[in-house]
């Protein structure tokens, strides 16, 4: 006769109920698309290692003064605007599909890697770090992040690996990139790339939030 089994009782973790975010009507409505109509913000899968490494869409190529951007309503890539100062793109530019933050924009991310590459096209990422930034009064931070298929920088996990003049780039030229249009960028001291897992994990959420209620509705 087999020999009894114990058994084990299962210990419930209590945790403090999470406040359901109040829905932007204005988000919501962005989110909407035509059937059958393929959308990079939406129908691109953000990947299984997300999110330390994901899937992203370039807009910008690095060496691009011409600022490109996401058009939500047609999914396609448009251009907003060239730069109005003197400088360019220091690395490829672009945005984490089924991503959403406070600003009801998708997550924006800095891709650095050996090349330029085309807008529109994806790419694999890797975090490496977070930049806050308050743009005109409002958070708008950046994923700092390598290619994940990249050779020479494949290997980075932490901003801090990176070369201190190579961050120093970076910061001046958000700092500066608007200020021929009389708009006030700030840019903090960067965080880690733990920092940027969870500012990841935070869009995730929310964009999963909006589309569970533009289903319900």
């Amino acid at each position: 006769m087999a020999p009894a089994i114990e058994a084990v009782d299962k210990v419930k973790v209590a945790s403090a109920p999470v406040k359901a975010p109040v829905l932007n009507e204005k988000t919501l409505s962005s989110m909407t698309r035509r059937p059958g109509s393929a959308h990079s913000w939406h129908d691109l899968e953000i990947g299984p290692d997300a999110p330390t490494i994901f899937n992203c869409v370039i807009e910008i190529p690095r060496g691009s003064k011409v600022k490109y951007e996401l058009d939500k309503k047609t999914g396609l890539i448009m251009v907003d605007r060239v730069l109005y100062s003197s400088v360019v793109y220091p690395h490829n530019y672009g945005f984490i599909p089924r991503t959403l933050c406070d600003d009801s924009d998708p997550m924006d991310v800095l891709v650095i890697m050996q090349e330029p590459v085309v807008p529109g096209c994806f790419l694999r990422a890797k975090a490496i770090g977070l930049m806050p930034m308050i743009d005109q009064g409002e958070a708008d931070d950046k994923i700092i992040a390598v290619c994940a298929d990249d050779p020479e920088y494949k290997h980075f996990n932490d901003i801090k690996e990176l070369p201190p003049h190579r961050l120093a780039e970076i910061r001046r030229f958000f700092e500066d990139y608007k200020k021929n249009e009389n708009k006030e960028v700030a840019v903090n001291d960067f965080l880690p790339a733990t920092a940027a897992y969870e500012a990841i994990q935070h869009s995730m959420d929310l964009y999963a939030t909006y589309v569970v209620e533009g289903l319900r509705r």
